[in-house]
Order: structure tokens, then sequence, then C-alpha cells
């Protein structure tokens, strides 16, 4: 049985004394039990902070960006090998708003991916179609093309050390929300397609929901079958509301 991951995307906010009361009262209200695993992903200059406050908790630490690069004349950039030494697991690559706000592409997205475990960290691909993907027809082609730039260029064993999330963009920040149906239906085409290349593996890879995921809606998402979890955006900003799905998911 998958264990269902519940991620906190924190994007570009907080500050010193905000974030310590957030990850405090996170790590103070880490509900009982082993069926999940709670991750908040920092801004860059937060990290170590962050992870040596969660030190001991069970809540794991991830970076919301890395660099393909391993090292070298790359101003600005953070190599993989970097957030590892600073406490990160995990790191989130090809986020939607990194694909339209900074032009990523899939094979920089995969390249990312690759760095990413290289340097000993678990990626989180995300993926994911806009609105106008979706009415138009075209969300499984969409995802295709952007899951099948990881597969070439990792391999699909790849997966058995990483973690798909799926993001409607359409979801994200516009208070719309897939349905659990809706979210199921894309959660079950990503994992087929993993399951063309290798079908132990893609019966294995967490696939997390991440399209506005909040308290009240978590418990049906996280009952369908190929749903694994949350990369949670505005929710994870207030302890209460973060650990109102880590209920979900430990009740689940």
């Amino acid at each position: 049985m998958r264990q269902i991951l519940v991620a906190g995307n924190w994007k570009m906010n907080g500050s010193n004394a905000a974030n310590q009361e957030l990850i405090d009262g996170i790590v103070a209200g880490v509900p009982d039990g082993d069926g999940f695993q709670l991750l908040v992903c920092p801004p860059l200059p937060y990290l170590a902070v962050v992870a040596a406050s969660a030190t001991g908790s069970g809540v794991a630490v991830g970076a919301q960006n890395v660099s393909e690069h391993e090292a070298g004349a790359y101003t600005g950039e953070t190599s993989a090998a970097m957030l590892k030494d600073v406490g990160c697991e995990y790191v989130i690559v090809g986020h939607s708003e990194r694909r339209a706000l900074y032009a990523e592409s899939s094979a920089q997205v995969a390249a990312k991916f690759v760095a990413a475990q290289a340097g000993g960290l678990a990626p989180i691909l995300c993926v994911g179609e806009t609105l106008e993907e979706r009415e138009a027809g075209t969300t499984e082609s969409v995802i295709d093309e952007q899951l099948d730039a990881v597969l070439d260029a990792a391999g699909v064993a790849a997966f058995d050390s990483a973690v798909i999330a799926y993001e409607p963009v359409w979801a994200i920040g516009t208070g719309m929300t897939a349905s659990p149906e809706q979210a199921q239906d894309v959660h079950r085409h990503i994992r087929e397609r993993v399951a063309a290349k290798d079908a132990a593996v893609a019966a294995k890879v967490q696939i997390l929901y991440g399209g506005s995921m909040k308290g009240e809606n978590a418990p049906g998402l996280l009952s369908m079958q190929d749903i694994d979890g949350g990369l949670i955006g505005g929710a994870s900003l207030k302890a209460s509301d973060f650990l109102a799905i880590a209920d979900a998911a430990a009740g689940n």
C-alpha cells in the first residue's frame, strides 16, 4: 500500500518569525499514525532553519526548485548537493509556475529531475494542464508530453525514488477545484502511462493532487484509488489548515 504524502509548498511567502511559528505549529500537531508523511517546502533562504526545527519530528523538508547543473558559474542557482547539505530530502521540479513564469521547458524539467536524483534528492515532478487545454480536450496529451520527457531522460526505474504531482493549473488559486472523480481520472491516466513502461514501478509511485486541496475536500480526494496525497499551496501557510489535511491523510 502506498503511503500518503502531504507536501506544503510555501512558495515566496514567509519570514524568519512567521516560518518559525508555522513549522513549530505543524510539528506540534502532527497526527498519530504511520500511513502518511508530511513535507514542507519553504523558500530557499529559510531551508536550513526550517530543517533544523523539523529535525526528529517526522516532518521532512524539501526545496521548491533546483538547478540542472552540478556546480559552476551559474549565478543565483542552487545545486541538488547544496540542498541536500542543508537538510532537504525532496525538491519540486516542473511546477506550473516555473513552466509558465520562467519558461521552463519539459526538457529542462527533465534535466532538473535527473540532477535532483543524482544529488540525493527525491524529485516531485509536477505535470498538468491549463483551462484552455482542458477545454480543448488535450489534458492527456499535455500530461503525456510532460511525463514522457522525464521517462525518456531518466528511465522508468527513476520513479522508484520520485513522486508525481498532478496540477490542474486551472484549479490553482482560482477557487476552482477538480472533483474527486475528475482528479482520479487524470491520476489513473498518469499511473497507466507509467505502467506501460513498468507495472511494478507504476503500482508503487506516489501521485499527489496539486489543485487547491483543503481540509474540507481532502477526505474525498484522498479516498480515490490513485490519489496518494497532496501538493498544498495556500492551505500550507497556516498550521491549522495544513494539519486539517494531515488529519485527513492520517484517517484515510
